[in-house]
């Protein structure tokens, strides 16, 4: 259980120093930068197709919040759910509630269909009842992708973090930080994380981890592996120099290994989308025997 603990904002809670311990995501412009950041990378480079895809995907999730998004007593739902012993957003015990199908259902409306291989894809979750919709959520949530298959698990997980995200964005919640480990995994959701990222501004050169499902942020600190939390055998991996904006941490320990973006050095990033473009790091650290210990929810293997 994660020493990160929920508690109602009215609660006064300062953490642990003057860190705060959670961020949870905020809804203003968040796709449209995502957009806007993606379709920036696309220009002159190797995976531009793909990258522009993305984009396209990401401004669908943007119209679908403007235009359908999740109603008041849902959110008020999850507040309830606040200072239990689970994440308030678990995604193991909470039950989910249609309007997740129902954003996938608009996300395909706003798709522009480019290619016949999208055009099929789309059409075959049209196709798929509700039912097996709901299965197959089970088993990307719980990892299971090839259950799914890459090409379903984006345009589903996509609708599922449109879901998770407005929930906690609208959580009354702050978080309190107590001694102790077990920071692998989201306070708020219970997921993994899909990168983590060294923020300036306020919280200049602290690093916090970045949910791969509901997109909120908790702090751990520099020196601990983001998986297995050893510390002693970590290294830096970079395409660049020591002052590169993006690198890969690996751990000797549990030979895994996640991106860490440098906001402090790069205001620009964002976190998906600068992820995604920077691929050819994944490849060079895997040649070297790690594995990724997060995916990135805009491609899934397979």
């Amino acid at each position: 259980m994660s020493s990160i603990k929920l508690t109602p904002i009215e609660t006064p809670t300062g953490g642990i120093g003057r860190i705060t311990p959670l961020l949870l995501p905020t809804l203003k412009q968040h796709y449209t930068r995502r957009a806007e950041r993606l379709q920036t990378l696309a220009i002159d480079h190797p995976m531009g197709d793909y990258l522009n895809f993305v984009a396209n995907l990401v401004q669908a999730q943007q119209r679908v919040l403007e235009q359908q998004p999740l109603p008041r007593n849902l959110a008020e739902g999850a507040a309830a759910r606040i200072g239990q012993p689970l994440a308030p957003l678990d995604y193991v015990s909470m039950q989910r509630d249609s309007y997740w199908q129902q954003a996938l259902g608009a996300l395909l409306d706003q798709l522009p269909l480019a290619t016949v291989a999208v055009q099929e894809v789309v059409a075959a979750l049209r196709d798929t009842p509700p039912e097996q919709l709901e299965q197959q959520a089970s088993a990307l949530l719980s990892g299971h992708h090839g259950e799914v298959g890459s090409a379903r698990a984006l345009f589903i997980w996509a609708a599922l973090s449109l879901y998770w995200t407005q929930l906690a964005a609208q959580l009354p919640a702050s978080g309190h930080a107590d001694y102790g480990e077990h920071r692998q995994f989201c306070p708020v959701c219970n997921s993994e994380p899909s990168a983590s990222v060294v923020l300036g501004g306020a919280q200049s050169g602290l690093r916090y981890l970045h949910c791969r499902l509901c997109e909120s942020r908790w702090h751990m600190v520099r020196a601990k592996c983001s998986n297995c939390e050893q510390t002693g055998k970590l290294d830096y991996w970079s395409l660049d120099t020591k002052e590169a904006s993006i690198k890969a941490e690996s751990c000797l320990d549990c030979h895994s290994y996640l991106k860490v973006l440098y906001l402090d050095r790069d205001t620009q990033l964002e976190t998906f989308a600068d992820d995604l473009a920077s691929l050819i790091l994944d490849a060079k650290i895997e040649e070297q025997g790690f594995a990724r210990s997060g995916l990135n929810p805009y491609l899934f293997p397979g």
